[in-house]
């Protein structure tokens, strides 16, 4: 399939179009979203842009630019536009893909290969996951990639060296002022060791003071911002970088191996990206042996470096998945070429296994799909159709050409099986997260209108809450004290964890419970029906 660049670049825009642009408004707000959009939403009304907050209580811990970017698009297209307030994301994840496609195809100049790498990346699990959320992961690796894009053709060119050298500077400030040095740690610093061991640093002297600017340019745009929070609320600062630095070495720690399952985050690619990672099995197949060695080393240097540090979170491996689908790819690309003439079991079973699993994904959901869904299905039907016949499609015309020995369709169809997913399945995702009790918080409006009360927060609070609430909840108790409201009535939200001790704060008042603001996806009893998203509402009233 050799085309033309132009043509490769197009097909990728296609696919990323359906893969993150599809349906974003179905999902309910996560945390790490709610975070980011109340953050944007009190920059708009309150003015918050240097120093930000979250339900009115200063928010450092990350820094501010894709919450910018977010409050950029929330003016222009609505603060409850959900499809807005998550596009800058997903169009981050479009430029990770693209750019992640130059750069392979230069790395390598096989224009085929660095397509199938960008389809698996833009198809791995954690990839779309992070492209469809507005957190801060898919910025600070998107912005990331540019900059290594530029620093790897500043190593490997003679020309427009400060130039480039500049443009990485841009990215590499955007990337930290998305999310600190997380990427420089976990998606930079493995690609300038690999690229040394593989490919050398030639002509480096040349090189010094444009690496000098860089350094000096990146710092500048990096820092200017902790800077400003340091100088204009020093104590605040304080407390939060102790409690975050903690948390580094006492929060979630994991034991060193804890990620050595890291490939299995590809979700469809887990067992191809685990056959990638086997170098001395692959390394003769490759049609670039170099470029092979850099991407596995890139990926397990990315690995271990996370490893060292305590703290572990699985969505933490994000930056892997990016190295880890160009060393994938070389293995598709042996697959294309080689698979029909495989004679050996221990090579083809896998690949039967892999693809097989898949189309019978395919072939048995309208069958399964009708069975598990069909209570909730009211108003889906069109959607369960329409991917029913299109599954079982793919399904079939994978099975088809794995018969035939022939892996390229197979793997061009896996690519359809996930953008049909994402293009037909999203609408019914509220079919699966059914709660029959659900009320969300912004519900408590009214009764505010009605009552003409203040509410208050006992003791912490949610982000998805406050998010749906519309403006920010004083908390009572922070830090063990409980500041007591002067009103002679007032409402109270108080959580589960807290419902057994909040009365004795208040023995001077008289406590009636009103309703329950349940925001879980799914119903109680249900095994993910989380106590967090849900609040008792209390009228409290002065006893006389």
């Amino acid at each position: 399939m050799e085309w033309s660049n132009k043509k490769y670049m197009i097909w990728l825009l296609i696919a990323c179009a359906a893969i993150f642009l599809s349906n974003l408004s179905v999902l309910h707000v996560n945390i790490m979203e709610a975070r980011n959009f109340i953050t944007a939403r009190e920059m708009i009304q309150d003015g918050n842009w240097l120093l930000t907050t979250l339900n009115g209580y200063p928010r450092y811990q990350k820094p501010p630019l894709p919450t910018w970017i977010t409050a950029v698009f929330a003016m222009a297209f609505g603060l409850k536009n959900l499809i807005a307030l998550r596009l800058p994301a997903a169009l981050m994840a479009i430029v990770l893909v693209l750019t992640s496609y130059k750069f392979s195809s230069r790395l390598t100049k096989n224009n085929y290969y660095a397509f199938v790498g960008s389809l698996v990346m833009a198809t791995s699990f954690y990839i779309v996951s992070a492209g469809r959320d507005a957190n801060w992961d898919i910025y600070t690796h998107g912005f990331m990639m540019v900059c290594i894009y530029q620093l790897y053709l500043f190593f490997t060119f003679n020309e427009k060296m400060y130039q480039r050298v500049l443009i990485a500077a841009l990215f590499f400030g955007c990337s930290f002022m998305s999310k600190g040095p997380v990427s420089l740690y976990a998606l930079l610093l493995p690609f300038l060791i690999s690229f040394g061991i593989v490919y050398k640093y030639k002509g480096f002297k040349k090189r010094i003071l444009p690496l000098l600017l860089f350094l000096a340019v990146s710092l500048l745009l990096s820092a200017w911002w902790h800077w400003y929070t340091y100088t204009f609320d020093p104590e605040t600062v304080a407390a939060i970088t102790k409690k975050e630095t903690s948390n580094w070495t006492g929060y979630n720690v994991r034991p060193f191996y804890y990620y050595w399952s890291f490939f299995t985050q590809s979700g469809v690619w887990t067992l191809p990206a685990f056959i990638a990672l086997l170098y001395p099995y692959l390394k003769k197949r490759v049609f670039d042996k170099k470029a092979y060695l850099f991407t596995f080393l890139w990926t397990m240097g990315s690995v271990v470096l996370l490893s060292i540090i305590p703290e572990k979170k699985s969505r933490y491996l994000l930056p892997v998945l990016i190295p880890m689908a160009l060393n994938t790819a070389f293995y598709i690309e042996y697959l294309f070429r080689a698979f029909s003439e495989l004679k050996d079991k221990r090579e083809t079973i896998p690949v039967y296994f892999n693809f097989g699993l898949i189309a019978t994904i395919g072939v048995v959901f309208p069958v399964g799909g009708y069975f598990f869904l069909k209570d909730n299905l009211a108003g889906k039907w069109f959607w369960f159709i329409v991917l029913s016949i299109v599954l079982f499609a793919l399904g079939f015309f994978i099975f088809k050409n794995l018969f035939r020995k022939k892996i390229t369709p197979v793997f061009f169809a896996t690519i359809a099986f996930i953008a049909a997913i994402l293009c037909f399945g999203m609408p019914m995702a509220r079919a699966l997260t059914v709660n029959p009790e659900f009320k969300g918080l912004s519900l408590l409006n009214e009764w505010q209108a009605d009552t003409h009360l203040n509410v208050y927060e006992y003791a912490g609070f949610t982000p998805e809450l406050i998010w749906d609430y519309g403006k920010p909840i004083s908390v009572l108790k922070r830090e063990g004290k409980v500041d007591i409201p002067t009103e002679d009535s007032f409402g109270l939200l108080v959580a589960e964890e807290h419902l057994k001790e909040f009365e004795a704060a208040f023995p001077n008042h008289k406590i009636t419970k009103v309703v329950r603001y349940d925001m879980n996806p799914k119903g109680p009893g249900e095994r993910s029906h989380r106590p967090r998203l849900w609040r008792d509402l209390f009228l409290l009233t002065k006893k006389k």
